[in-house]
């Protein structure tokens, strides 16, 4: 009978004992604040199903499927996409005309050059059109997209979690984005190259001549071209409008649907990077850097749609997380990352940012 009783104070105690640890954990896990009991965090929120406040599911970056319902938007996408890799390549492979520009510019009397400068520029112009038109195609795909991932009656957790494909070709948008404006950043010949075309254009019309390469590049065109490539990272801008746009042309569907479907995908692809379990799934780096470069994409997105951005306190991404989740990486392969969120969002230097965040991105 002893035996038994002190049996059963030992089970009390220990159940009391992990009730207040759960207690404990609960007081502490607070969003947006350090705790040592974060990993115990993590699993109350799964207990407990706190989902729409902490979305934690796997999103299969490497298998998924359209459905049924989903077919027809994802095919859309699909043939937007499939150009992105090709787009990729030919910006990578971007050299420029420098060397010719440079001695048509030193020499201007020299007829010779001026032509060998044209005919390396023209080219180029032609190239820097397409990754143009292709800005526009990836903005209405972007935009059909939040229509689909944000419309009523499902929340932006369960569009994201029943609708996995959908979320796939947001992610692999994302992706491309940030490639795209990295390989931009690093080539100055870019806008060098459609300076001297504007230029040269500009003095063949004073003078009355009419070139060929008008009738692929016209004025108006130029122009565009011009703004979309000023900007230090066009591809994001681009997306940036679209969801602006795409917010006030629904004006009957609250902003927070789409601002929840970012910070939503945010805190899955954080989770899923810190989470073991999840980690593992993923069969190869190269998606675990997708994931990365997917998370960082849609915080600098969130930052420049939200009001007031993803830094200050009210926002629904975890930023001190999700800076502690690329810096547990190898730097050389997060560095760009985080230089991306230094140099390229719109709210860190604001003074809702806290002190911690800042020194964090130091």
């Amino acid at each position: 009978m002893c035996v038994f009783l002190s049996l059963s104070y030992v089970i009390i105690i220990f159940l009391i004992i992990i009730i207040i640890i759960i207690t404990l954990v609960g007081t502490y896990c607070v969003p947006g604040t350090t705790t040592k009991f974060a990993g115990m965090g993590n699993l109350l929120k799964v207990l407990t199903r706190e989902i729409e406040n902490y979305p934690h599911f796997f999103l299969d970056f490497e298998n998924a499927q359209p459905t049924e319902g989903e077919r027809e938007i994802w095919n859309q996408i699909s043939a937007v996409l499939q150009d992105s890799e090709s787009i990729l390549a030919d910006l990578q492979a971007y050299k420029g005309a420098g060397p010719e520009i440079r001695d048509a510019i030193q020499n201007p009397n020299d007829i010779q050059l001026q032509e060998k400068a044209w005919n390396a520029v023209c080219p180029l112009v032609v190239r820097l059109k397409r990754f143009y038109e292709f800005s526009i195609r990836l903005e209405k795909a972007l935009q059909s997209l939040l229509e689909s991932l944000t419309c009523p009656p499902y929340t932006p957790t369960q569009h994201l979690e029943r609708e996995q494909a959908l979320a796939k070709e947001f992610a692999e948008i994302l992706h491309f984005t940030l490639r795209f404006d990295e390989l931009k950043m690093r080539n100055p010949a870019i806008q060098n190259d459609f300076s001297y075309y504007r230029r040269t254009i500009s003095r063949n019309r004073i003078n009355n001549m009419h070139l060929d390469i008008e009738n692929e590049v016209n004025n108006e065109m130029a122009n565009r071209m011009s703004l979309f490539y000023a900007e230090a990272t066009p591809m994001l801008k681009t997306l940036s409008n679209a969801t602006m746009h795409f917010v006030s042309e629904n004006k009957t569907l609250p902003i927070e649907n789409t601002t929840d479907c970012l910070s939503t995908m945010t805190s899955v692809c954080k989770v899923m990077l810190e989470t073991p379990e999840y980690r593992s799934r993923f069969t190869s780096e190269e998606t675990l850097m997708f994931c990365m470069r997917v998370m960082v994409g849609v915080i600098i997105l969130y930052d420049h749609v939200h009001p007031v951005g993803a830094f200050c306190k009210t926002s629904k991404i975890d930023m001190k997380g999700c800076i502690k989740v690329l810096k547990e990486q190898a730097p050389d392969s997060v560095e760009g990352l985080l230089n991306a969120l230094r140099f390229t969002t719109k709210h860190l230097n604001d003074e809702s940012t806290s002190k911690q965040i800042r020194a964090m991105l130091q």
